[in-house]
C-alpha cells in the first residue's frame, strides 16, 4: 500500500490544498488519509486513486466543517508559521492555484467548495461527489454550479475594468518594490486613504505623497496581495497562505486611484462581493503579471 499510496501523494496535496487553502492542514488531511488506508484491507481497495481521494474529501469537508463551526480561528498568520521549506513550497501553490481563486473558495459553504473544487479542478463525476456530501448528483451540480457562479463573478471584466486592472497591476508592482514615485502615478493627487485599526480608530490619510510615503512601509506583505473584484470593482486582497486577512478596495476617478479603503474588520469582510478575475486573452496585456 505505501508504494500506491506515494504514487497519489502529489494528487491528495493538491486536492487538499484547493479544498483547505493552507499547506498545514493539506498535509494533516493526507496524512490521515494515509492511516485509513493503512488500516483498510486491500480487497476493500480496488482502485486506490479513486479510494485515496473519495477519503481525502470525506476529510476535508469534516476539516472545513469543523472550521466554519467555530469561527474563531485568526484570519492573519498564524503562530506555527512553516519552516522556510515549507513557506516557499506553500507559495508556490499560491501561485498554481490563484490566491484570489483560493479566497473566493474560502467564502464558499464547505460542501460548495468540494463540490466545486472536485467537480471543475479535478474532474470528479457529480454521482461520486454525491456520495461523498451525501445528497443526490443533481443537488451536487447545483452545489458546484453555486460555487462556479461565486468564483466567476457577478460580470465578465470590460474596458473599464481592464483599465482598473492595469492600474491595480501597477501599483502593487510600485508597492513590492518600494517605489513612492510609481506609487504617486496611479494616485490621483488628492487621494484619500482610510483605514480603521484593531481599537476601531479610523485614520484618514490625504495626499498622493503622504500616502505613498506610508504605503510602501508594507512593501514586504505586498507579496501576499492579488487583484481580485471587490464589489465589482478591481481592488486587492492580502491573503497569507490563502487565509483572508485585509482588503484594498479602491475608487477610482480619471483612471487613478483616488479613494483607498482598508478593510480588515471581520464582519466588513466577510460582507464584501469578492469574485476572482478570470482576464480574457484579449484583456491589457502589458499590465504587469
Amino acid at each position: 500500500m505505501t508504494i500506491d499510496f506515494e504514487q497519489h501523494r502529489s494528487h491528495l496535496r493538491g486536492v487538499a490544498y484547493r479544498m483547505l487553502g493552507s499547506l498545514a492542514e493539506a498535509d494533516d488531511a493526507v496524512q490521515e488519509a494515509w492511516l485509513r488506508l493503512d488500516r483498510a484491507e486491500p480487497s476493500d481497495v480496488a482502485n486506490p486513486r479513486g479510494w485515496l481521494t473519495t477519503v481525502l474529501s470525506r476529510i476535508c469537508l469534516d476539516m472545513l466543517r469543523s472550521r466554519t463551526a467555530r469561527r474563531e480561528e485568526p484570519l492573519g498568520p498564524r503562530a506555527d508559521r512553516p519552516a522556510t521549506s515549507d513557506a516557499e513550497q506553500e507559495l508556490m501553490l499560491v501561485d498554481s492555484v490563484g490566491l484570489a481563486l483560493l479566497v473566493v473558495l474560502d467564502k464558499l459553504e464547505p460542501a460548495e467548495r468540494l463540490a466545486f473544487v472536485l467537480h471543475d479542478l479535478f474532474g470528479v463525476p457529480f454521482d461520486e461527489i454525491a456520495a461523498i456530501v451525501s445528497r443526490s448528483p443533481e443537488a451536487a451540480r447545483q452545489l458546484a454550479s453555486r460555487a462556479r457562479r461565486r468564483v466567476q463573478g457577478s460580470r465578465p471584466p470590460d474596458s473599464d475594468l481592464a483599465s482598473q486592472r492595469h492600474v491595480v497591476e501597477s501599483f502593487i508592482a510600485a508597492l513590492r518594490r518600494g517605489d513612492v514615485d510609481g506609487l504617486i502615478a496611479v494616485l490621483d493627487p488628492d487621494v484619500v486613504g482610510r483605514a480603521v485599526d484593531d481599537t476601531g480608530t479610523v485614520r484618514e490619510v490625504r495626499g498622493a505623497r503622504t500616502w505613498a510615503s506610508g504605503a510602501v512601509a508594507f512593501a514586504r506583505v505586498a507579496s501576499h496581495m492579488a487583484p481580485a473584484l471587490i464589489d465589482g470593482s478591481v481592488g486587492l486582497v492580502m491573503a497569507p497562505k490563502g487565509r483572508l486577512a485585509r482588503v484594498l478596495r479602491f475608487t477610482y476617478d480619471g483612471g487613478r486611484i483616488a479613494r483607498a479603503e482598508v478593510i480588515s474588520d471581520r464582519a466588513e469582510l466577510a460582507a464584501l462581493d469578492i469574485a476572482a478575475i478570470d482576464w480574457p486573452a484579449a484583456a491589457d496585456s502589458s499590465a504587469s503579471p
